[in-house]
């Protein structure tokens, strides 16, 4: 859990951290570059044993063990109330990652009202609801970070997932149109894009020969983007680092776009 090569950030150190989806893939990543940070950290998610072996192997890396709840971000009375109890144990969150999504494939032909709604209660609404529930801590502490995951999969004008995509796409809205606002009390907000990410979901479900030749063929770079190479970006967000950036994305995609 502990990765020599990342960068310290010594802002980062006992900063208090929330990040959604935190149990697995790019999250867990995030989640533990943090704590490796010395960040008093935070994460829900739905998968709960994902998420008890990830505390339990930032404990065994001798980190703080982080605070956790299974929670489906769906239901925001959980969510908020998620956040609420966090905060209370760990005090105001000067940093939010919202990072929980689901890029579960659909066709354009099947999507029902039903459906629609279902995906954007994931990969969209949780956000704006969770910014909502931490800026008032962070307007206590003058000071915050927030980092929306957004995705470079509509850009390229990635296939099978229309409703993945549109939530995707207002991510860049979400950040943009919440600056002004939240700047004025020196809460940052930025989006970071990831390109195709390695995680154990995608090498599963995604990852074939076709998909071997397209990240050879759209890459700049040769090796294949993994979930720390997001984090390390997210954590240059949350820290001082980065006090005067905001509004912008920041995409990590190994040139794909």
């Amino acid at each position: 859990m502990n990765s020599p090569q990342l960068s310290i950030h010594p802002s980062l150190k006992d900063r208090t951290v929330f990040v959604t989806g935190g149990g697995s893939g790019i999250g867990a990543a995030i989640v533990a570059a943090f704590a490796a940070q010395g960040a008093r950290v935070a994460f829900i998610d739905i998968a709960e044993s994902a998420s008890a072996a990830l505390a339990q192997q930032i404990v065994e890396a001798g980190h703080a063990a982080p605070w956790w709840r299974a929670c489906d971000v769906r239901d925001i009375g959980a969510l908020q109330g998620a956040i609420a109890d966090a905060a209370a144990a760990l005090g105001d969150f000067a940093v939010l990652v919202n990072n929980v999504a689901s890029d579960d494939r659909h066709t354009l032909e099947s999507v029902t009202p039903d459906y629609y709604d279902n995906r954007m209660a994931i990969n969209e609404r949780p956000a704006l609801f969770a910014i909502q529930s931490v800026v008032p801590g962070m307007k206590r502490l003058g000071f915050g970070s927030v980092v929306n995951l957004g995705s470079t999969g509509w850009q390229t004008k990635g296939s099978g997932y229309p409703c993945y995509a549109i939530a995707k796409s207002s991510v860049n809205g979400l950040t943009r149109g919440l600056a002004v606002d939240l700047g004025k009390d020196r809460i940052r907000i930025n989006t970071v894009s990831p390109g195709w990410v390695m995680t154990e979901r995608q090498v599963k479900l995604w990852l074939d020969e076709e998909g071997e030749k397209a990240l050879k063929r759209n890459q700049c770079l040769p090796d294949k983007l993994m979930p720390e190479d997001i984090a390390r970006m997210v954590l240059f967000l949350a820290s001082d680092d980065a006090k005067m950036c905001t509004a912008q994305e920041f995409t990590v995609d190994a040139g794909w776009t």
